[in-house]
């Protein structure tokens, strides 16, 4: 991943309804959920979620598929571990990373 992803990524997703939005759809799994389903679950009127949305799909961290008369986002689950392998790459100077507070390395 560049980092000009990674910034693209972690700005759309400091913000409170996106990371929510992003989390139900990480919950959901790859069946996604609709619209109406999201605004339900999360309590977001729904221009807000047509804009946060919007705001995911183009920092690539949701699709949108049409399913008959609905639309269905689904996480990217690619995106999201690229995101992950990006931040974590060089974690503890490529060692395994340990919780014991022994060690000089925290992660």
């Amino acid at each position: 991943m560049q980092e000009t992803n990674a910034i693209r990524s972690l700005s759309a997703l400091a913000h409170e309804a996106r990371l929510r939005i992003f989390r139900a759809l990480v919950v959901a799994g790859p069946e996604g959920l609709t619209p109406s389903v999201l605004a339900e679950q999360l309590n977001i009127a729904s221009n807000a979620l047509s804009f946060h949305l919007k705001e995911l799909l183009h920092a690539d961290l949701v699709s949108q598929e049409r399913q008959g008369r609905n639309l269905v986002y689904r996480a990217s689950f690619d995106a999201m571990n690229a995101l992950l392998g990006y931040l974590t790459e060089n974690c503890c100077q490529g060692a395994s990373c340990t919780t014991d507070t022994t060690t000089s390395c925290h992660c």
